[in-house]
């Protein structure tokens, strides 16, 4: 079993605080080590003593192997733009979190006139969707040939590869596959299928252009000893697909074999089948309709295999109602659900306030932070935003667990100095946290009036209560 507790490392480390590693106690690096922030050769000592003392190159290479994850870790792509797939430990993100949340690749195909291909390239390259404070993107581009044709591949494949984003190269062709190598294999793109048929002209391929190399088969059996054959040849990143059929009798028998690989892979510790899994969302493109069925089932599609353990999956469909879904969903499953993603708690100036403008409080969790920032600024509200450190919770679970508090709004009108920006003394409080009105006022001596409970009715409650009447 794998270790799933810092305390658990502890007992594999030297344990003497040194400090070397960059971290004060070794029970802190143990913890950084659970969170994979760092590895377990990233402490000096340990690694010095297993050069020369058996029993702790036994230790070292134990906790290695204890806390490598249970479904290996492939990389796509160079550089800062390269993204890691796979690398999991559990079936379910509250046991301990999924770490490595699936790129979306977009295809283009060799058949495409250039200035069709840019259109699809600078889409990916230029997608950002803003969401509870970060920039979503879109990872990669997955090219596909259509042509049959060895050169007009290599072309197209130099072509994508100049917009700098990771690669999947498709065909099932190895006469094709090796002339896009030949021209972008040191840009790292996962090469797309070896299957019966053609496996062993791709194991070739893999182990000469040292790449990652994706095994298709609806026949588990058939995967699994194509990844034993390829992992027993020298090839190290592989990743599987068992084969993405997208309605009916078809979709069932597609989930029911990725659960299958990611159980086996992690409850029945069968390495054969351990690697990172493919799903592709295109092949919708097989479904009877119009461009917006399609791209309705690759949504479909994929906020079923974001959920269910794919690890990386090709789409077609740009278009929002496809992407933003998607994108959205993978956002809030690869959250870290021991840590709420929060901002930093203080002060925000809100359309350029004055001191006679309203006091606002919100919590530090982001999704509650960013409504009402968005709120508030959409509706062209001066206003003063104070933020309260309620350890990334919610209003009204903050309320219900005392980290939203009199005595810690107290705390932060001092901390931020708001006292000395406005001219009055009134604070409005969101209304689910309406039982805190009098405990607030007893202890800051401000004037609390309750808002609405959503934020989205500021604008109304303001032209009805702002300003407030006295209530001396």
């Amino acid at each position: 079993m794998k270790v799933k507790s810092p305390l658990e490392v502890y007992k594999f480390l030297p344990q003497t605080n040194c400090g070397e590693c960059g971290y004060d106690t070794c029970m802190s690096f143990a913890a950084q080590i659970i969170d994979r922030s760092v590895k377990p050769t990233d402490c000096p000592p340990l690694v010095e003593k297993a050069k020369t003392d058996k029993k702790f190159e036994k230790k070292l290479n134990e906790l290695i192997e204890l806390t490598s994850p249970e479904v290996a870790e492939v990389v796509i792509g160079t550089g800062e733009s390269a993204v890691k797939i796979g690398g999991e430990d559990v079936l379910h993100r509250h046991e301990l979190t999924f770490f490595n949340p699936p790129p979306f690749f977009f295809d283009v195909w060799d058949t495409l006139d250039e200035a069709q291909i840019d259109e699809r390239c600078k889409k990916v390259v230029e997608y950002r969707k803003f969401y509870v404070g970060d920039y979503i993107t879109l990872e990669g581009i997955a090219v596909r040939c259509t042509s049959n044709d060895p050169e007009k591949f290599r072309s197209v494949a130099k072509k994508v590869s100049e917009y700098g984003k990771p690669m999947i190269l498709i065909s099932l062709n190895p006469e094709c596959m090796r002339a896009a190598l030949e021209e972008v294999a040191d840009k790292k793109p996962l090469i797309y299928a070896a299957t019966e048929d053609n496996w062993k002209d791709f194991l070739q391929l893999a182990l000469e252009f040292n790449v990652p190399v994706t095994l298709r088969s609806k026949n588990l059996d058939t995967l699994k000893s194509m990844a034993k054959t390829f992992k027993d040849a020298g090839v190290k990143e592989i990743v599987l697909d068992p084969v993405t059929e997208p309605l009916g009798d078809g979709l069932r028998g597609t989930f029911e074999r990725v659960v299958q690989l990611r159980r086996t892979g992690i409850l029945g510790e069968d390495k054969d089948v351990a690697y990172p899994i493919m799903v592709t969302p295109i092949a919708a493109w097989l479904v009877e309709g119009d461009e917006v069925t399609k791209g309705y089932w690759e949504a479909v599609i994929a906020g079923t295999f974001i959920v269910k353990y794919a690890d990386i999956m090709i789409f077609r469909n740009l278009e929002q109602y496809t992407v933003m879904p998607s994108v959205i969903l993978r956002y809030n499953i690869y959250t870290d659900p021991r840590t709420p993603v929060q901002v930093e708690p203080g002060l925000r100036e809100i359309n350029s306030p004055g001191p006679e403008d309203p006091v606002f409080i919100t919590t530090n969790f982001a999704l509650t932070y960013y409504t009402v920032e968005s709120d508030l600024s959409s509706n062209n509200i001066k206003g003063w935003l104070l933020v309260l450190d309620t350890e990334g919770l919610g209003v009204e679970v903050s309320v219900a667990g005392g980290q939203f508090t009199a005595a810690k709004v107290k705390d932060l009108i001092q901390q931020t100095g708001i006292e000395q920006k406005v001219n009055h003394k009134n604070l409005v409080i969101p209304g689910l946290a309406a039982r805190l009105q009098g405990a607030i006022e007893d202890e800051t001596g401000w004037s609390v009036f309750v808002g609405p409970m959503d934020s989205g009715r500021i604008k109304g409650w303001l032209e009805k209560n702002w300003p407030p009447e006295s209530k001396e």
